[in-house]
């Protein structure tokens, strides 16, 4: 997702930093980066040099290196103690004007604002996968979140080119909050053998015009992120949102979809 984001905004002309702990992944990613851009280059979606939009793009390990930054987006792990670290320290790093945003698919907004003395500029922007290609984003307005802050938010993410939702700061927001019941279920009907997976993605691509079946889209979000938003919405809501024993099975066993060439399916 992180890669995505960078993506999206060094191909909209902004300058971008990534902070990237791990020094193999700031090695691989900019080899992804660069590809994904050429395809949208040979696809006619990107009409600027490869080369340019690569310059624009800069690398550190630290997190100290975000001090000059102006908007600040969070895309790391989907695990609230990771996020609140990250919140922690960069209010320590960043300028007091410094937006920061977390593109968390389901923790509270208001909860990682606590972990800063900006409630005010602490929002959501929720971005789909692949980042490149899917065009909404639900920006998150937390308790104290300015109209100032949503503004801005809404300003940048149309600037990138994509369609902006303003939601509320509630489990799952819109998306997961509906979108994860149905992967859920989907998984249920598969370990009563109801149908296999091919079967019942199929059933939801013809039957209800789904351009993907739940259990293909979950080994594309990745299973590990599917059952940290669910463990969030089945902690926060109640019974119905109960992980399938399958999937927790299936991350346990590391099988995490399409980023490990097995989940669901095999790749």
């Amino acid at each position: 997702m992180g890669r995505g984001i960078a993506e999206v905004a060094a191909v909209a002309g902004l300058d971008v930093l990534i902070v990237e702990a791990s020094e193999s992944q700031r090695q691989a990613v900019p080899i992804q980066i660069r590809k994904s851009i050429e395809r949208g280059v040979r696809a006619g979606k990107v009409s600027d040099s490869v080369e340019r939009i690569a310059r624009r793009i800069t690398w550190s390990g630290e997190l100290d290196a975000a001090a000059t930054a102006d908007f600040v987006i969070e895309a790391v792990p989907e695990q609230e103690s990771l996020k609140l670290d990250v919140f922690t320290r960069l209010d320590r790093t960043c300028p007091p004007g410094t937006i920061l945003a977390s593109n968390t698919s389901s923790i509270s907004l208001t909860r990682l604002a606590s972990a800063t003395k900006r409630h005010d500029r602490i929002v959501g922007m929720h971005f789909f996968n692949p980042v490149p290609v899917m065009a909404p984003v639900e920006i998150v307005r937390a308790e104290h979140t300015s109209d100032e802050t949503i503004s801005a938010t809404r300003q940048l993410a149309e600037h990138i080119g994509k369609q902006a939702f303003v939601v509320r700061d509630r489990p799952g927001f819109v998306v997961n909050r509906v979108l994860m019941p149905l992967i859920n279920e989907a998984a249920i009907a598969l370990s009563e053998g109801v149908a296999d997976a091919a079967t019942i993605d199929s059933l939801m691509k013809l039957g209800c015009n789904h351009p993907m079946g739940p259990l293909r889209l979950a080994d594309l979000i990745g299973l590990d992120v599917c059952l940290s938003i669910l463990d969030v919405l089945y902690h926060e809501l109640g019974e119905k949102f109960r992980p399938c024993q399958r999937l927790a099975e299936l991350v346990k066993a590391g099988k995490l979809g399409r980023k490990t060439d097995e989940g669901f399916y095999k790749y």
